[in-house]
């Protein structure tokens, strides 16, 4: 055998061996976990605001107000973003919601605030020449209130809006009665008495 051939040989012998020593390993890669959301302290769905996903809000702190509801009225916890809750429920099943809350300064101000209100029913913003005929406004226990009452939403299903904004020291507080038009309809007089109530805390009744 020539001894030119002889590396030759030495090597693919090598190869071979090599070949039958080598494993394949499979790794199992653990899937990424989806990163769970932050969560947002005092977020939105029944501020002023009718869009406040995923957006902090502060709400207000210091003096506050107090109110007596209406009997019928059942009283839900409060929460980070309400300073009260009730919900209003008729024979039907139909239910209203009453939520009361507080923001620091005037949150844009009545006409912003307003046409927060009238977006949450799908109908058009009012212009600052209309906001006067559009809202009330009343005195009541040392306190100025601005109420408004709008219906709109759907044809099929009407819902409407009492509210009253009440500006508290250096915080806008509001009280929002919404749902079913017929409903809310039905619960207007006894949310004007609940209106009637609201007073700064530790006021004399």
């Amino acid at each position: 055998m020539s001894h030119r051939l002889l590396p030759l040989l030495a090597l693919t012998a090598l190869g071979l061996t090599s070949c039958r020593d080598t494993q394949i390993s499979t790794y199992r890669v653990p899937k990424e976990k989806t990163p769970a959301m932050p969560v947002v302290p005092a977020a939105t769905a029944n501020a002023p605001g009718a869009t406040m996903a995923n957006t902090a809000v502060t709400t207000a702190e210091g003096p506050g107000l107090s109110w007596s509801a209406p009997a019928h009225w059942t009283a839900k916890p409060a929460s980070a973003m309400r300073k009260g809750s009730y919900a209003i429920t008729d024979d039907s099943g139909a239910t209203a919601d009453l939520s009361i809350t507080a923001f620091p300064g005037d949150v844009g101000g009545d006409l912003a605030n307003v046409n927060r209100w009238r977006g949450q029913l799908q109908l058009p913003p009012l212009a600052v020449n209309e906001l006067g005929s559009a809202t009330t406004h009343m005195d009541i226990n040392g306190l100025h209130l601005t109420t408004v009452d709008f219906t709109g939403g759907p044809a099929a299903s009407p819902q409407r809006v009492l509210g009253a904004i009440v500006p508290l020291g250096n915080a806008t507080w509001f009280f929002k009665l919404s749902g079913p038009a017929a409903l809310v309809a039905r619960e207007q007089a006894p949310f004007a008495t609940f209106l009637q109530t609201i007073r700064a805390a530790g006021a004399t009744p």
